[in-house]
């Protein structure tokens, strides 16, 4: 995919729906939330994979990170968070753009959350 025809490329520009911003990364909640304050962090920058990101890359990331959780925290009192990346067509990506979803997580939301993402996948070892 090219650039220019990238959603989230084109997004990057909307400071109508940013949340949060550094020099590498931007935030905005998730159209398709699994949770009240569901965001995502997007690479400003049109990278696909996690593991494309360089080590200054990382440093940003760290700290929008940070920064969203802050914001949340305010805005949901959210009680925990899971934080993670679909990584490739086969664990769940459907955009050809690095995105990390930021999950806000609630007493009583699920009835054992022990394991985080886990209680949803069925492994047959």
């Amino acid at each position: 995919m090219k650039e220019s025809e990238c959603l989230f490329c084109k997004l990057k520009s909307d400071k109508s729906i940013i949340l949060k911003q550094n020099k590498t990364f931007y935030t905005i909640y998730d159209i398709t939330p699994v949770s009240l304050g569901h965001s995502i962090i997007v690479t400003k920058k049109h990278i696909t994979s996690f593991f494309d990101l360089k080590d200054e890359e990382f440093v940003d990331l760290y700290y929008i990170i940070k920064e969203l959780k802050k914001t949340l925290d305010e805005q949901f009192n959210a009680q925990g968070y899971n934080i993670g990346v679909n990584e490739g067509k086969s664990a769940g990506r459907t955009v050809e753009h690095l995105i990390l979803h930021v999950i806000p997580r609630y007493n009583g939301d699920v009835i054992n959350p022990q394991g985080g993402i886990r209680n949803i996948l069925k492994y047959k070892g």
